[in-house]
Formats: structure tokens, C-alpha cells, sequence
């Protein structure tokens, strides 16, 4: 391309050194802008709403296009919101064509938000309308209202006061930019507390928003139907980029694995919400010092195509051996690329497993160790005379503790073991290593362990940066309630996640209704219906299912 403007400019006569800068300037311009468009991700398909919601009587894809519309006959009972529903947003850039049309009325996206129900929505939103004054400003839909408007640049201090900062240009001049009743590019970039809305390439308002209890670290993403006059709002080429967390805070996505065994076991969702809410409390929003954002994506794996773009660290919860989530489609090298930046991976209970010859070498790399078939097992059996490793910050504030639980041991480690810490261990009962021979529950080299003491929950710190964690036990969702155990959790993924942990450790509290909320519907499957005797001719009656056990 240098060597065509080069000669394109030669044939027009400029100067060969004046032609060399400049075409250098059009390139370091293009690589610049090319830099800045990588990490885009489209979040609406062009075909369809899926992974939005939002009431269909007014949402709707047409020629690729979301199209939001109210009209006389069909007017909204209030706003109304389209829902991105695969993720929330927290850092971000995301740009996205609009344009509206109508006899009057605006639109907005909102970012950051809370979700009230019925496609209700409040929050940060950037403000566009149909008219000339109110579009690229900030506003809080349910909240503060104008936070700044179209030209200005504004400081809300923690107690709520205003500063003004220097003007980005007069509203007047800003509206030019943009296109009444044609498409326009917006672009939000929101880098902690600083967010900053552009219309067209040109920076309509900016605001530092430090007021504690008022500002929002992360939430939703939702397109807004106003109220009012008929009108129609049109979306379309809507991506988004994550950026890494502002002012030292860290990222810990929760992936569940979907439902599986028995009521109240491999309780996947509800175990990851648990420690989320327990994590959230303890590290809100608004506190001193850095801060962790959690996100917890259940089914399996995220539909959020940017879930893992902007993580700190990553923990599995989820069933494992040759179902692990990691090992479908091009997941492990995915997961391995993250890893090989430095990005911690936890994994508890089964998602400690996968085999030995597809997922146990990159585990080795990641966590230090893992569940291997045919040398690890998976009794059940109740923890007795634990040793907690003493110094290590995952065990700050932790005491010994005992729990029932199907506590897998004989892992296989790196050899040798330089980097890997024992968090957990104990010495399982003899009976436990005679079980018949299999793939999970004995072997020879398991057998002649008697009395031995094995690890059950230990830590990792790669060579070339980056934390890993594991830990054999959750197979009953009620060992959660044990405070020792939770608070070891806990801190495992504060530490994962590259923050310090607490002197007294991540201090925690549950209550009876939290250990129910979220349990998967485990309900269990009828008995099979008893046929009457031939002779007695009468239907057959199924037997209706059993409340489940949790």
C-alpha cells in the first residue's frame, strides 16, 4: 500500500520526502485505527433477537435491523427496554448505529443498569432523540437525571457535588454532527468511573462519577422505546469490546456447569450465586481499596461472546471427565491462550477431571494438578484430622474443619511439585482404598497408600505468572454453610484473581434461605406405574412424583 501512495504522489508531482511523511502518517493513522477496532465483538446477529428480551408487541429484526416502535394504535405503557441478556457490562467500549424517526420523542442506551422487571430498566444511559438538544448527553433513567449535558465535562465528587470541567464545545456546534433522521455511530467507553459518550467520532459529554452509593460499577445493557409521541428507534452493527478493569480492581467469571445428579448435589448454579453474593458483600462497591467484580455465567458455558476478554481469573464449577466444559468445540485452546497471559483458573470438585491424554497436560500447566483417571478416586467419606497450610493467604482466617462430602484424592501433580501449595489435606480411612478396581475408585498405587495423608484443595503459581487453584469437595451443597470451608473458597478465588486477601480472610455469612436459593429442579422422576390384574379391567394409576430432598 506505501509503495502505490508513493508512486500516486510522485506521479503528482509532490516532493519524494514530502510523499514518504505523509504516506507514513496515513499509515501510523489506519494501524491506529485498526488497533482501536480490535476486540470488537458483534452482540446482535442481524437476524434475529436472540440473546436479547424485550416485549415482542414492540421489538423486532427487520432487514437486519432492530427496530423498536410505539405508535398510536400500539403506544407503550411507559418506557420499554430490549435486554441484552447474555452478559452485563461493567469496563467497555460499544458502538453501534442508531437512528430515529417520529414526530418527536428520544430513545437511549442504557449501560451499567439495573434490571427492575417487566422491561423496566434504570441507570446510566446515553441520551439521542429526535429533536436538536438532548442528544449525546448523560442521564441516569430512575436516578439523578441530567448528569451532564451535550458539551460538558463533569466531576460528581463522593458526596454528590458537581465540578465543572473544562467544555468539550458549544451544543449548538456538537449538533451538527449529527444526522437527523439518518443513521449515526454512537460509541460509549466506560473505564471505571470515567464514561464518556461520542456521536459520530466527536466526544458529546464526559463525566467522573465518584458519588458513593449512586454510581455503577456494572450492570446491564438494554435499548430503551421511550414513552409519547409515535416513533420509531432503529439499531443495528451493535459490538462490544471489554477492557481490562480500571483503578486495580479484578475480574472473577463464575462458569456453572448445567444440572446434574441428585437433589442437592453438583448444585453447580447455586453454589457459584452463593459465592458470588458472599464475594460481593464483602468486596461492594464503594469500599476502600481494590475492588473484585464478579460475573456468573450458568448453562454450561457463556454465550457472552467477550465473558473471558477482560478476566482476571476464571473458576469452573461443572461437571468434569470427558464432558468437561473446557474440552468442547476449540475451548482448551481458548482457555489455554487466557492462561498463557497470566489469567488464574479454579476449578472445584468434578471440574477438577478430565483426561489424561486431552485436558490433563494443560491442567498441569494451569492449576498444578488434577483428578487423573485411573490413579485418582472418589469415595465418600468425612474429613478427620486436617492440617491447613499455615502462611499461605488462602488459609487466612481458615481452622480445620470436617464435612461429609465425596473428597477425590490421589491427584496427580506436577513433577516436581515446585509452585504447588497443600491448602487441604487429611488421611482418608482405609476403607476408602479398598474399593474394587476402576477408572474412579481404586488402584494399586491407591491401595498400598494406607495412612498416607493426601491433598484435597491446593494452590498453584505458574513460572511465567498467573495463579491456579483446586479443590476436590462441593459435591453436597450444604458444605457450603460451613464457615471454614466457604471462607477458604472464597479466599482461594481472591487469590486467583491476583488480590490480596484479607488478614481475617473474606469473612461471610449465609442464611437458611441462601442455601436454597437458586437449586437446580432436581425434581426425581415418577416410579413406573403399577399395571392392575388382568382381570380387573380399571386404568392404571401413575404415582405421582416425590417431593424433592434438598
Amino acid at each position: 500500500m506505501i509503495v502505490t501512495l508513493l508512486r500516486q504522489a510522485r506521479r503528482a508531482g509532490t516532493d519524494c520526502l514530502v510523499a514518504l511523511v505523509t504516506v507514513m502518517a496515513l499509515a501510523a493513522g489506519a494501524a491506529a485505527i485498526a488497533a482501536d477496532d480490535a476486540g470488537f465483538v458483534p452482540i446482535f446477529n442481524g437476524t434475529s433477537l436472540d440473546g436479547w428480551e424485550g416485549k415482542p408487541e414492540y421489538w423486532s429484526v427487520q432487514d437486519g435491523t432492530i427496530v423498536g416502535q410505539n405508535t398510536a394504535e400500539n403506544p407503550t405503557k411507559g418506557n420499554t427496554f430490549l435486554i441484552w441478556r447474555q452478559g452485563n457490562l461493567d469496563d467497555f467500549e460499544l458502538e453501534l448505529k442508531y437512528r430515529i424517526t417520529g414526530t418527536g420523542g428520544n430513545s437511549g442506551i442504557q449501560y451499567r443498569s439495573k434490571d427492575y422487571g417487566d422491561f423496566v430498566v434504570g441507570g446510566y444511559q446515553g441520551d439521542f432523540e429526535v429533536g436538536t438538544n438532548y442528544s449525546g448527553i448523560m442521564y441516569e433513567e430512575k436516578g439523578r437525571g441530567i448528569l451532564a449535558n451535550r458539551g460538558e465535562r463533569v466531576s460528581i465528587a463522593a458526596d454528590g457535588t458537581k465540578t465543572p470541567g473544562e467544555p468539550i464545545g458549544k451544543t449548538e456546534e456538537l449538533q451538527k454532527v449529527i444526522k437527523q433522521g439518518d443513521w449515526n455511530v454512537y460509541r460509549i467507553v466506560a473505564k471505571g468511573p470515567k464514561l464518556q459518550h461520542f456521536i459520530n467520532g466527536q466526544l458529546m459529554s464526559e463525566m467522573v462519577d465518584e458519588q458513593v452509593g449512586k454510581r455503577a460499577a456494572e450492570g446491564i445493557l438494554a435499548l430503551q422505546l421511550h414513552a409519547g409521541p409515535p416513533m420509531k428507534v432503529e439499531f443495528k452493527d451493535i459490538h462490544l469490546k471489554r477492557l481490562k478493569l480500571a483503578d486495580g480492581r479484578k475480574k472473577l467469571v463464575l462458569v456453572a456447569g448445567k444440572p446434574s445428579h441428585g437433589p442437592g448435589e453438583h448444585e453447580h448454579r447455586a453454589g457459584m450465586l452463593l459465592a458470588e453474593k458472599c464475594l460481593d458483600t464483602a468486596f461492594e462497591t464503594g469500599a476502600t481499596g481494590p475492588q473484585l467484580v464478579t460475573a456468573t455465567y450458568a448453562g454450561g458455558w457463556p454465550t457472552d461472546p467477550t465473558a473471558f476478554d477482560n478476566a482476571d481469573a476464571i473458576f469452573f464449577f461443572a461437571d468434569g471427565g470427558g464432558g468437561h466444559p473446557v474440552l468442547q468445540s476449540n475451548r482448551l485452546a481458548q482457555i489455554d491462550a487466557l492462561a498463557k497471559r497470566g489469567i488464574g483458573i479454579a476449578c472445584l470438585h468434578y471440574a477438577v477431571e478430565v483426561p489424561k491424554e486431552k485436558g490433563g497436560p494443560e491442567f498441569l500447566n494451569w492449576m498444578g494438578g488434577y483428578f487423573e483417571p485411573n490413579w485418582s478416586v472418589n469415595p465418600h467419606w468425612t474429613l478427620a484430622k486436617t492440617e491447613i497450610a499455615q502462611g499461605h493467604p488462602i488459609t487466612r482466617g481458615v481452622k480445620p474443619f470436617e464435612t461429609k462430602d465425596e473428597w477425590y484424592y490421589h491427584m496427580r501433580f506436577r513433577e516436581p511439585m515446585a509452585g504447588v501449595t497443600a491448602i487441604l489435606s487429611a488421611v482418608p480411612p482405609d476403607d476408602t482404598r479398598e474399593r474394587p478396581d476402576g477408572p474412579h475408585s481404586n488402584n494399586p498405587a491407591v491401595r498400598g497408600g494406607k495412612g498416607s495423608r493426601e491433598v484435597l484443595a491446593w494452590a498453584y503459581e505458574r513460572p511465567e505468572g498467573g495463579r491456579g487453584f483446586g479443590c476436590t469437595g462441593a459435591h453436597f451443597h450444604k458444605n457450603w454453610s460451613n464457615d471454614d470451608f466457604r471462607r477458604m473458597m472464597l479466599n482461594a478465588l481472591v487469590w486467583t484473581a491476583g488480590l490480596d486477601v484479607p488478614a481475617e480472610g473474606v469473612v461471610s455469612t449465609v442464611s437458611d434461605e441462601d442455601m436454597v436459593a437458586n437449586l437446580d429442579d432436581k425434581q426425581p422422576k415418577p416410579a413406573a406405574a403399577k399395571p392392575e390384574p388382568a382381570k380387573q379391567p380399571a386404568a392404571d394409576k401413575a404415582v405421582p412424583p416425590a417431593p424433592a430432598k434438598i
